[in-house]
């Protein structure tokens, strides 16, 4: 599925710097505003254990991850709205992306220039908020007018879209975000060509120092982050992006060793990967066999002849049955014939709601 996260925050605030460990791609990192200027793109494996337990039990050929893709967006400015610095670049970049992973600075180095000459995490989120509030704000003032007639009409999707418009105008003359006005399903269906910078769900991630990394929760950059996030219904993945610069170059024991030593249990990647998934609504059903044994993500709520169209339109097309078993019904059960005999082998039809951590085979017929 191609749905994107985009890495944004002011300059220098250590986003090419997570960018690079999350892909490994090598975008240019260095200390001065704009250094990033065209939007990177970067294909990351979604870390799952349960991948790493079915080739265990299949040895197949060829084991393929899930991949999630990570946008790094040129750094944010005061006055981006009018076009300061890479503002209508930057802008135009995150409005093509699903969510926003929002990297906050929760570090004091004299050696890195803050763009605003201090470190303060909650001015930041709020500069970039403004932003973003005033863009969408722009978006609404310029098209009311445009539906003026329609409305005046009884055009139903533009009495609905009007709707919408008029609650959106309010908040942000209030400087709200979008996500925080409640629409109708059918307003939210009538603005979703806006796509609107503010409706786009956020995770905030909390840059700190190496030093602050095992008691991150202690930091109070964090906190305030945090207490932020909370108000707004957010979520904060607490990171060191320089020492998930060093962890990206480990594997296997290395790496986990390298992570007791420094007293986590899990990657700062990692847990942004697992709460970009949980933020979008994505989850993952496995495919597996001798041949192979493979992660696919899907939108939560998916019905199965859709998730086999993930694999091929021609499995959604030609869709018959697909048969199932969970994840840890599989692994009690020790084989895929043992879940059968024990009654845990489902035949699903087209209704059928494909679950996190289904074990599926799609029969079709084209």
């Amino acid at each position: 599925m191609a749905l994107t996260t985009g890495i944004v925050g002011l300059p220098n605030v250590g986003k090419s710097t997570l960018f690079n460990a999350i892909t490994q791609a090598g975008a240019e990192s260095a200390n001065y505003p704009f250094c990033t200027i065209d939007p990177n793109v970067g294909i990351v494996n979604v870390p799952d254990e349960r991948l790493d337990a079915l080739t265990d039990m299949y040895h197949p050929k060829e084991t393929i991850p899930t991949t999630f893709e990570f946008t790094d967006i040129a750094g944010l400015v005061k006055g981006a709205s009018q076009g300061e610095g890479l503002g209508n670049q930057f802008l135009a970049n995150i409005r093509q992306v699903d969510a926003i992973s929002h990297v906050v600075r929760c570090f004091e180095d004299e050696d890195i220039t803050h763009v605003s000459g201090k470190v303060d995490p909650i001015d930041d989120i709020e500069t970039i908020n403004l932003e973003l509030i005033l863009a969408d704000l722009e978006s609404v003032n310029k098209r009311l007018p445009r539906l003026e007639k329609l409305v005046k009409q009884k055009d139903k999707e533009a009495l609905l879209e009007h709707s919408a418009l008029v609650k959106l105008k309010e908040a942000f003359e209030n400087e709200q975000p979008g996500r925080s006005v409640a629409l109708t399903d059918d307003e939210s269906h009538a603005i979703k060509g806006h796509n609107f910078l503010t409706r786009k769900p956020v995770l905030y991630v909390a840059n700190v120092s190496e030093d602050d990394l095992a008691s991150g929760e202690d930091n109070e950059f964090v906190k305030k982050v945090k207490e932020f996030a909370n108000k707004e219904g957010s979520e904060v993945v607490v990171i060191s992006a320089k020492i998930e610069s060093e962890i990206a170059e480990l594997e296997g024991e290395e790496k986990q060793s390298f992570l007791e030593d420094l007293g986590i249990a899990k990657s700062g990647l990692d847990q942004l990967i697992e709460k970009s998934y949980k933020l979008l609504g994505l989850a993952t059903y496995f495919t597996a066999g001798e041949k192979e044994v493979r992660a696919w993500t899907f939108k939560k709520g998916t019905k199965a002849p859709q998730a086999a169209g993930i694999i091929h339109t021609d499995f959604e097309r030609g869709f018959i049955r697909a048969e199932v078993v969970s994840f840890a019904d599989l692994m009690t059960a020790g084989s895929l014939g043992k879940a059968k005999e024990n009654g845990k082998l489902r035949l699903e039809g087209k209704d059928y709601v494909v679950q996190d951590g289904d074990v599926v085979h799609f029969r079709f017929n084209v």
